[in-house]
């Protein structure tokens, strides 16, 4: 399992013999390869997208980054795919009419995939056009397993490659076209390197026998990609500071999430972009503390949507006014298979979570990756089910630490 991480020439150093299943690493000579790609295929056009898929068939690998317009629509789209394969790098127009990816997602279903912060763009592959993954090899996973400080593509590039990469198409608008030079040159470089890092990531990993810790957290990704996003519910209301309010804030702030709901969906917006959540907080404790709605809207400030939106937001905000706190859709009751912690687990967390600190600290990564405080937690109350929370190189590292023996 831990060979098919790895690069040819990284397997043939520690000896890790090739099996039909591993995929082998392009060619990418660090001491040969530009700084940044001179060319790359953009893919726009029906039919555009034979020379990639000819790529695709000569390798087992590909080095994948997608880029989506999650900040400027109501509605996440996939909007570009980049690819680096066979020393190629080319660019998808995924929002290009007419443009067939049906056979894009048959020939991916079967390659190994290097991706950086894959979590995102899993989910968004799932959801948007019903990919899963064979197999991958995140870059910030491993990264986050080394104990790396910064992890982040544009940090590793600029650590590795002496990179310091144009961030400013982290905020851009993806979604727009044509698409500029500018951006299309960022989004080349995403997937340049990561040849490269993957190979420098892996020796490191290899040096600390954590190969199999990647393959395991690489494995859970793929399948928490499927998952896609979290379902609408109707308790998606209930944000931030709202669990203290108990009278009149709680219809107010369950009108007022709709509204912006509804608005951002029709005009096509983040909801972060109609207003934060700290404002619709802000008008729900206002309410609770017994504030009109007139003196509540004259401190509102919508920016400069405001005069298109107030009146909407007047309307919600007297519903909320005239509903009756009893008739919200009741909280979600505690899972009947859990409880408070009493004294005793408590003490039992907090010796857990020490010795998780300790073997972090020794380890030199960040405690959360070997457990969570709701897996902490977890473990305070049926330390038996270590194995099943856990994965399994988490659950070797605390399997015989003093706070999990029986008391």
């Amino acid at each position: 399992m831990i060979s098919r991480l790895l690069s040819p020439s990284v397997r043939r150093f520690f000896g890790v013999n090739s099996t039909a299943t591993t995929a082998p690493a392009a060619a990418h000579p660090t001491s040969r390869h530009p700084t940044r790609p001179t060319h790359y295929k953009l893919l726009d056009r029906p039919g555009s997208l034979a020379p990639l898929l000819a790529a695709l068939n000569r390798v087992d690998e590909v080095f994948l980054d997608t880029e989506a317009d999650n900040m400027f629509h109501y509605k996440v789209r996939l909007c570009l795919l980049q690819f680096y394969v066979d020393g190629e790098v080319y660019l998808v127009d995924a929002l290009a009419p007419d443009l067939d990816l049906t056979p894009l997602w048959d020939r991916l279903a079967h390659v190994h995939l290097v991706m950086h912060g894959s979590d995102f763009d899993l989910r968004l592959l799932h959801d948007r056009c019903g990919f899963r993954a064979k197999s991958i090899f995140d870059t910030m996973l491993a990264a986050q397993l080394l104990g790396r400080q910064r992890i982040g593509l544009a940090a590793l590039l600029e650590e590795h490659f002496g990179i310091t990469a144009d961030k400013s198409g982290q905020k851009a608008n993806w979604s727009r076209r044509p698409i500029v030079p500018k951006l299309l040159d960022y989004a080349a470089l995403d997937v340049w390197h990561l040849p490269g890092l993957r190979d420098i990531l892996t020796r490191g990993l290899a040096d600390l026998d954590r190969l199999d810790w990647l393959d395991q957290q690489c494995r859970a990704q793929i399948q928490a990609g499927t998952e896609g996003f979290a379902p609408a519910t109707e308790h998606d209301w209930r944000i931030g500071r709202s669990e203290r309010l108990r009278g009149l804030g709680q219809p107010v702030l369950h009108a007022i999430w709709h509204w912006r709901e509804t608005t951002a969906e029709q005009i096509d917006t983040p909801p972060f972009k109609v207003c934060n959540n700290d404002l619709l907080l802000d008008i729900a404790y206002a309410a609770e503390d017994g504030q009109t709605a007139e003196a509540i809207l004259t401190q509102v400030n919508l920016g400069k949507r405001h005069d298109r939106l107030i009146p909407a937001l007047s309307a919600a905000l007297r519903r909320g006014f005239e509903t009756d706190p009893s008739t919200l859709p009741r909280r979600p009751g505690r899972d009947a298979g859990r409880r408070s912690l009493n004294q005793s687990e408590l003490a039992r967390l907090d010796r857990i979570k020490e010795d998780r600190d300790r073997i972090a600290t020794q380890l030199a990564i960040e405690a959360t990756l070997i457990a969570n405080r709701a897996q902490l937690s977890h473990l305070a109350q049926i330390p038996s089910d270590l194995d099943d929370i856990l994965l399994p190189w988490q659950a070797s590292l605390l399997r015989s630490i003093p706070s999990l023996k029986s008391d």
